[in-house]
Parts: structure tokens; sequence; C-alpha cells
């Protein structure tokens, strides 16, 4: 049986209905492909706290649990891991977002994040946000 593995997803959403997307770095799997801000939960960590600390640690934005509403989630079978992925979505944040681990960003409308390389994990996501979004 593959291990499970938790990760998180937040679909930022700003006040013209768009998406925040992150350009994966250089030296990481799926590098140059864009996806949604998030990452590992670690032990004992909630998964709306991994958000929180995601959010902090790629944006230097913060965020609160009640302004996260889980849309959905997939998940991913390879050989050796069954990824498991909750997207939340969060319109509020205090700070400006900075990409902090270099990355590029781009707010993006709904019915265009499909036009953008991203993740196989990410994608199935996507129908979801056309659905709530303008």
């Amino acid at each position: 049986m593959s291990k499970i593995l938790l990760v998180v997803a937040c679909a930022l959403i700003d006040i013209d209905g768009r998406v925040l997307l992150a350009e994966r770095p250089k030296g990481k799997d799926y590098a140059g492909f864009w996806e949604f801000p998030g990452g590992k939960v670690e032990p004992n960590e909630t998964t709306e706290q991994a958000i929180i600390r995601e959010l902090k640690e790629e944006l230097n934005i913060d965020t609160a649990e009640n302004c996260l509403a889980p849309l959905n989630f997939v998940t991913v079978n390879s050989a050796n891991v069954h990824l498991l992925m909750p997207l939340y979505i969060c319109r509020r944040w205090k700070g400006a977002i900075q990409p902090m681990l270099g990355q590029r960003l781009k707010w993006v409308a709904a019915k265009k994040l499909k036009d953008y390389k991203m993740p196989p994990a990410d994608i199935p996501l996507i129908p979801s946000l056309i659905d709530i979004l303008p």
C-alpha cells in the first residue's frame, strides 16, 4: 500500500474574482508549472494551520482559519505515494502579497486557469473554481 501524503492548496481570490497562481521554482518537481500556493501538512498540524503557515512562508500574508473555506479535494496515485490535497478558498488576508521564494505570481481569471501548465494534482480543481467565480 502507498504512503499517504497530505498536502494543502489555497485559491486566493482577489476583489475582481481572479485566482493567484505561483510558478514552481527551478530545481523542484514540475519546475515552471503554475500552481495554487500551499504545501505539505506537518505532523500535528491541521490542514488550516498548514495553509496559514504556507501563505506566510510563500507570500508573507496572514490569514485566519475563519477566512478559509474548503472547496474541493483531489487524490493522485503514483508508484510510491497516494497524494491527498484539499483545496481551500480565501478572500481575506492581511499584508501585501510578496513572492518570498522568488517565484513569479499571476492573478488569473478562473476560466483562464486551463491556459496555464499545472501539475496533475491542481488540474482537477479548476472546474470547481470556474463554477463559483465569474
